[in-house]
C-alpha cells in the first residue's frame, strides 16, 4: 500500500476542530497532495460532549460531501473505545471477537464507506487470546471491509507473537506500528498509561523487517518544540535533552526550516523511515507540517541529530 509521506491525524476533527475549520484543513492538505487520514472509533471521546466517533463521522461526510473516498487513504483503529458514555480507558471495548466485529461495522457506517485501508488494533489487549484477535481481523480482510492491518501500542514481544501466529495461519499479518515517537527520547522509566513510546528495540525490528513499516504519532509533542507557552512532559526531561535540542536548533538554522520542519524529515529520513502523523488546527500550522516535505538533511546532519 503506497501512502502519502505525512498522513494528516484526524483526532480532535469533529470535536474540539469544528466542522467548518476541519473541512477547511482537509481541503487544505487534499490540495496539497495528501491522501492518508488518520483516525480511531475512540476519538475522541475525552473531550467535552463527545463519547466518541465523531472524528469518523467528521471525516466520513467530508469525503461523502467531496466525493473523494477513492482517492483516500482511510486509517482507523479498534479496542480502546469506552464501552459507555463517560466510561474512560479502564472501560475499554478491548479486542475480542464481539469487540471487533460490533466496532468495524460502526466505523463503516461513519465514515461512509464499506471497507477500511488500514484497520488498527489500537491499545494491545492481554485479556483476548491474540489468536482470537487475529482470526477475527482476518475475517474481516476475507470480507473486503479491511484493506490492511497494524497495531498500535504493542512491545516487540508481542508483535513478534502476533505475526507468528498470522503467519503459521497463513493470515494477513499486521504490516505496521503506530507509536508515540518523536525526536527527544523519553526517561527510561516513563509512563504513558496506555501509549507505548517507541525504543530502540522496536526501532531495530523495523530495520531488520523491510515488510513492516512503523508511523509516529505526536511527533511534535504539541507544540512544546517551539511553543513557550507549552511546556515539554515530564517524561522528556532527562539529561540529555540539552544537548538534543541544541543541534537540533542548529540544523534548523542550516536548512532554514523550524525545528518542527526538521524533526519531521528527521523521522522520514532516518533509518528506519518513519511516517509522522501530524495534526492541526490552523492553517499556518499544517503549511509549516507539509513544508517539512521540502527539507532535505545531509549525511552529516541525520549523524549529528542521531548522536547528539
Amino acid at each position: 500500500m503506497k501512502v502519502s509521506a505525512l498522513a494528516l491525524g484526524c483526532l480532535n476533527f469533529g470535536s474540539r476542530t469544528n466542522k467548518e475549520m476541519s473541512y477547511r484543513l482537509l481541503d487544505q492538505y487534499q490540495d496539497a497532495g495528501g491522501s492518508f487520514l488518520d483516525t480511531a472509533n475512540n476519538y475522541a471521546f475525552w473531550n467535552d460532549g463527545c463519547v466518541g466517533g465523531e472524528s469518523e463521522s467528521l471525516l466520513g461526510q467530508w469525503m461523502k460531501e467531496r466525493g473523494n473516498r477513492s482517492r483516500m487513504t482511510i486509517a482507523t483503529k479498534v479496542g480502546a473505545k469506552p464501552t459507555f458514555p463517560g466510561g474512560g480507558f479502564e472501560h475499554k471495548e478491548g479486542l475480542s471477537r464481539k469487540a471487533i466485529e460490533q466496532a468495524i461495522d460502526e466505523s463503516l457506517r461513519r465514515l461512509h464507506t464499506d471497507y477500511i485501508d488500514l484497520y488498527y488494533a489500537h491499545i494491545d489487549d492481554a485479556d483476548i487470546p491474540l489468536e482470537e484477535t487475529l482470526e477475527v481481523m482476518e475475517g474481516l480482510v476475507r470480507a473486503g471491509k479491511v484493506r490492511a492491518l497494524g497495531c498500535s501500542n504493542y512491545s516487540v514481544s508481542r508483535i513478534e507473537e502476533a505475526r507468528s501466529i498470522s503467519q503459521a495461519h497463513n493470515w494477513t499479518s499486521y504490516s505496521c506500528i503506530q507509536q508515540r515517537h518523536t525526536y527527544l527520547r523519553p526517561n527510561r522509566d516513563a509512563d504513558f498509561g496506555v501509549q507505548l513510546s517507541a525504543d530502540d528495540d522496536l526501532l531495530k525490528y523495523c530495520e531488520r523487517h523491510e515488510d513492516f513499516s512503523i508511523l509516529a504519532y505526536s511527533p511534535l509533542l504539541n507544540g512544546a518544540y517551539t511553543r513557550e507557552d507549552v511546556p515539554f512532559p515530564e517524561q522528556y526531561e532527562g539529561p540529555e535533552v540539552q544537548a538534543r535540542m541544541r543541534v537540533l536548533k542548529e540544523v534548523a538554522a542550516e536548512t532554514e526550516g523550524t525545528m518542527n520542519q526538521v524533526i519531521l524529515a528527521w523521522l522520514l529520513q532516518n533509518t528506519p523511515s518513519t511516517i509522522s502523523l501530524v495534526a492541526a488546527s490552523s492553517f499556518g500550522q499544517l503549511r509549516e507540517n507539509l513544508g517539512s516535505l521540502d527539507i532535505r538533511l545531509t549525511q552529516e546532519q541525520l549523524e549529528r541529530l542521531n548522536k547528539a
